[in-house]
């Protein structure tokens, strides 16, 4: 009987190793790069310069203009902040709104929209030239722009997922990374270069999120990390069995018991 049990505790320990033996090694080696890199060099920060702030001199209208010339434009329920920002050489009013949609969503869409704070006047969008001037004043002298893209749409693993669109997406090839800057909002989302994509390569390892990377309650992780535990409990049992040393001293224990 203990000898099966023996050969049962062998045969579990060594398919659970082998079945996750793939995600032990990921799980190690975004470990380890993890460990051994800065996170504010995987955020980009040493690419990074800070740009002028709004001075405390300036002089700006009501955002109630604003907002008053917003609505004669559309259609809004209710506000839902104003933050007043700089766009470049001047300062603007980032107006968020709820538009007077009917049904559930119209709480749970926000939309965006600038206007002169100096004015009040409602613009547009970033045009690109806008974008790239925004991403410029974020990265180290004499950036160098190797491309250009407009963003209304990404999917799932796309390094800029969840951020506001569409965003300008300027590449720079001195330094080699890409800045995203939101149309509507007006300013600079993220940066990001090839040790970050690296990071988030091996974050998916690490979350085993393979549809979206970043969800830490999926069941597959649950499942593996159920199953690491009984591969180490099932080591912890074998060698408990196996080992002569232990039963040495077990049976010296009963003895003088």
């Amino acid at each position: 009987m203990i000898r099966n049990k023996k050969l049962l505790t062998r045969r579990i320990h060594r398919y659970l190793g082998l079945f996750i033996g793939i995600q032990f090694l990921g799980w190690t080696v975004s470990g380890l790069y993890f460990s051994w890199n800065d996170i504010d060099s995987v955020h980009g920060d040493h690419l990074r310069v800070q740009p002028a702030a709004i001075s405390p001199n300036v002089i700006t209208v009501s955002p109630s203009v604003a907002i008053g010339k917003l609505s004669q434009k559309q259609s809004i329920d209710s506000i839902h902040s104003v933050n007043l920002i700089r766009l470049l050489d001047r300062t603007v009013y980032q107006l968020a709104y709820f538009s007077g949609e009917v049904g559930d969503r119209a709480h749970h869409h926000v939309h965006y929209a600038l206007a002169d704070a100096t004015t009040g006047e409602v613009r547009g969008a970033l045009t690109k030239e806008e974008g790239i001037a925004v991403a410029k004043e974020q990265v180290t002298a004499r950036a160098k722009v190797s491309d250009v893209s407009y963003l209304e749409k990404v999917n799932g693993h796309h390094e800029y997922r969840e951020k506001p669109l569409p965003a300008w997406a300027i590449t720079f090839s001195d330094p080699d990374c890409t800045v995203y800057v939101s149309a509507e909002l007006g300013t600079f989302q993220s940066i990001r270069h090839n040790q970050w994509r690296t990071f988030d390569f091996l974050w998916m390892f690490h979350t085993m999120d393979y549809a979206g990377r970043d969800n830490f309650n999926n069941w597959l992780l649950k499942t593996l990390s159920v199953l690491s535990l009984f591969t180490v409990l099932s080591g912890f049992v074998l060698y408990t069995t196996s080992s002569s040393t232990l039963r040495k001293i077990f049976t010296e224990w009963l003895r003088f018991r």
